[in-house]
């Protein structure tokens, strides 16, 4: 490395003669020391003290999009201080005149519909995992945990830090301060990866202070400069952190005419284990303050995966949650598992968490732990049993960004309870996975062999795959084969079916073009074929597609496909779901051909819109599908949408027609930085209901919130309550 930072011209091309396979994931390499301060910063966004003016300037920010070919157009500067406790950053970023791009003064803001700049730390330098903070020029704070070497980002993770902004027509100043306590490093490291990149809204362009491809994720950990440090850092110690609640909940049932009042006390404690662990403990946990899940049409056979949104869960959740397969065909584990049970007659309904704890982060930079333990409780008049749910995952980096990974699921039944069959006492899983990551992120797969174990049942019982993508600048190829044995089973994981053997071929070409609306645009094919290994490998399941999609400079997109389908049932199924209704006979084939198309206007505008349109055949039917949803924003203070959903569902006679309709609106409010009123409104035709759930938040303190949550459920035909709740609930972050 020379003294600048770069690599010089010469010594790659020795490099590239001596070790022809070697690559760099960028074209240069950029580094920053950070200038050790013995004084703490005032964050106030002026960045007035005379400090600064001898740091490093992490600057010259190549664009990303809508070309990865320039100079970022306005110029951002960024300069790194640090002291025994905390980490500064230090940002001038120069701007066009005009109004800020801002959709909240709500924490956890979305980078689309924000300007902001984004801070990517690896501080353990594996190229898969990292921590990220962004503030806008309104001085509001997002953080979370990037995970798969940046194509998944958890905004759930939450620590406390600090960054005060300062606006002006043609340029904005942030100060951040970060404490050490607040990320897990190696002690005595004298370098991270390190990377700032900027969403510049208002003129619709990203920049990054390190170039990465425009076939990659902005978000990549495969290209990422160097932050050193005058002195080694000491160790990571994060307090013991003390989190309790009070909670205190009145709701009445209508359809049982039932009501109750409760009354809840629990909480979280978090414990820094060295320099790379954090253990986790909870007990009687609360999840009432959670977000709830958008309502969907579901139209296959299938289960579809919700995403985790419980903070216990969050943190390393990629060492749990990764495993298996790449397209949620059969993971392991899934943690919305835990807290969710059958009950006597096959609802899905509430199980209680007694308490447990989750011992999870990094052993040295190469060796990564999780260790998962929860009870949940036992439920008499609904016939659940108490269980213990454990998961054991470690996690080995092997070359620039690759792993390999091995787990063991374990459920088991706690107690002998006389409702309980033999074979739900208990299931375990145990596997191995292999993560590839080129260094430059072109190459990427996955390859597992799982086994599951259940009572009297030990043979077979296989999960495998093998996928891997190739994706060089033009390019996007895809081969991917599965199998999952009849008797896999994972009671912890999410398994929405067995007993298949898959094969999936995807090639798409990316052009760019230099002129014109289309900033990329590209042709895809897609083939996936499934077949039934017990039904002397019948061929159940073939989706054809063709599809054209595209990208503009304004950054609105858009897609068009065909595709052509082909599915066996082996039973009677019927797709609209309609009681009493005569399903479609099984052990027969249809074949049906669709033409969808999407678009989504710039999220980045006052008034934001988007819609779907399906039409073609459904089986031995038609289907026509049209949804949409339009938003507008009220800079800073608030944004409310509204979503329409509609799949018309024509069979012939004697199988049942179906109109299934859904609507949703949302709007959020931010009074201040510390004060939020969010709603969401929900209506299902094929539910029979209307729900309301209006949330109100106080953040007192850092991480501390007072909570005010109303549900309200009705009965839609005929119109009439269904369910009531009104909820309060206090959480205190204590750090001891």
């Amino acid at each position: 490395m020379t003294k600048n930072g770069y690599i010089s011209k010469g010594l790659y091309l020795i490099l590239l003669c001596l070790f022809p396979g070697y690559s760099f994931a960028q074209d240069v390499f950029k580094s920053i020391q950070a200038k050790h301060v013995s004084e703490a910063i005032n964050v106030d966004g002026v960045m007035d003290e005379p400090i600064w003016q001898t740091a490093e300037v992490a600057g010259d920010f190549q664009q990303f999009f809508p070309s990865d070919q320039v100079s970022a157009e306005h110029s951002t500067q960024v300069k790194v201080l640090y002291s025994d406790t905390h980490l500064y950053i230090g940002i001038y970023a120069e701007k066009a005149p005009g109004d800020y791009v801002v959709s909240s003064l709500k924490r956890d803001f979305g980078a689309t519909t924000n300007d902001n700049i984004s801070l990517l730390f690896d501080t353990f330098s594996d190229g898969t995992t990292a921590y990220f903070f962004g503030v806008t020029p309104y001085g509001v704070l997002r953080e979370g945990l990037v995970s798969d070497g940046g194509t998944t980002f958890n905004n759930t993770w939450d620590i406390k830090w600090q960054a005060e902004a300062t606006r002006f027509d043609d340029h904005f100043v942030i100060e951040v301060a970060i404490p050490f306590t607040s990320m897990k490093f190696p002690e005595g490291t004298t370098s991270w990866r390190f990377r700032p990149y900027r969403w510049n809204n208002q003129v619709n362009q990203q920049d990054s202070w390190v170039k990465v491809p425009q076939q990659q994720l902005l978000s990549s950990l495969a290209y990422m400069g160097e932050l050193t440090f005058e002195k080694p850092l000491g160790e990571s110690r994060m307090p013991i952190a003390l989190i309790p609640y009070i909670n205190l909940l009145a709701d009445k049932d209508y359809s049982i005419n039932e009501s109750e009042t409760k009354f809840k006390t629990g909480g979280d404690a978090k414990i820094s284990i060295g320099n790379g662990m954090n253990l986790d403990l909870t007990l009687n946990p609360d999840f009432s303050n959670v977000e709830v899940d958008d309502i969907f049409t579901n139209l296959t056979r299938f289960e579809v995966r919700l995403p985790e949104k419980r903070q216990f869960f969050i943190d390393n959740s990629d060492l749990f949650e990764n495993f298996g397969n790449s397209f949620n065909e059969a993971r392991p584990f899934f943690s919305r598992r835990i807290g969710l049970a059958r009950d006597a007659d096959g609802n899905l309904i509430q199980n209680d968490i007694i308490g447990g704890a989750r011992l999870s982060g990094k052993l040295n930079k190469d060796w990564r732990l999780g260790f998962l333990n929860l009870q949940t409780a036992r439920d008499e008049g609904n016939e659940i049993a108490s269980n213990n749910n454990m998961m054991l995952a470690v996690q080995r980096k092997i070359g620039a960004r690759s792993n390999i990974g091995a787990f063991w699921v374990n459920r088991q039944v706690v107690g002998d309870e006389d409702y309980i069959t033999p074979e739900e006492n208990y299931n375990r899983v145990v596997g191995v996975d292999y993560n590839l990551a080129s260094a430059d992120n072109i190459w990427n797969g996955k390859f597992y062999l799982h086994k599951s174990f259940q009572p009297d049942d030990s043979k077979g019982n296989l999960s495998s795959q093998a996928t891997v993508t190739y994706n060089p600048r033009n390019w996007r190829i895809i081969e991917d084969l599965v199998y999952i044995d009849q008797d896999f089973r994972a009671d912890l994981g999410f398994v929405p079916r067995t007993d298949i053997l898959k094969w999936g071929n995807g090639i798409q070409y990316i052009a760019y073009p230099k002129k014109g609306i289309f900033n990329t645009h590209g042709i895809r094919a897609l083939s996936v074929m499934y077949w039934r290994p017990s039904l002397d490998y019948q061929n159940t399941d073939r989706r054809l597609s063709l599809s054209w999609e595209t990208d503009f400079k304004n950054q609105a997109s858009a897609e068009a496909f065909f595709t052509n389908n082909y599915i066996f049932l082996t039973g009677a199924f019927d797709p609209t779901r309609t009681l009493g209704a005569t399903p479609l006979p099984g052990d027969q084939g249809y074949h049906f051909n669709q033409l969808s198309f999407e678009y989504q206007s710039n999220n980045s505008n006052i008034l934001t819109y988007g819609g779907t349109a399906t039409i073609g055949r459904f089986f031995n039917g038609e289907i026509t599908a049209v949804g949409g949803q339009v938003g507008l924003r009220i800079q800073p203070k608030a944004q409310i949408s509204l979503g329409l959903d509609y799949n018309g569902i024509r069979l012939p006679d004697p199988y049942a027609d179906a109109n299934i309709f859904f609507a949703t609106l949302r709007s959020e409010i931010t009074f201040s930085k510390s004060v939020f009123w969010t709603t969401l409104a929900q209506y299902s035709n094929r539910q029979e209901n209307f729900g309301i759930n209006s949330r109100l938040q106080w953040r007192f303190a850092p991480l501390s919130d007072l909570y005010l949550v109303y549900n309200d459920n009705y009965f839609t035909s005929p119109y009439s309550p269904r369910f009531r709740s009104i909820n309060l609930k206090l959480t205190y972050w204590l750090n001891i």
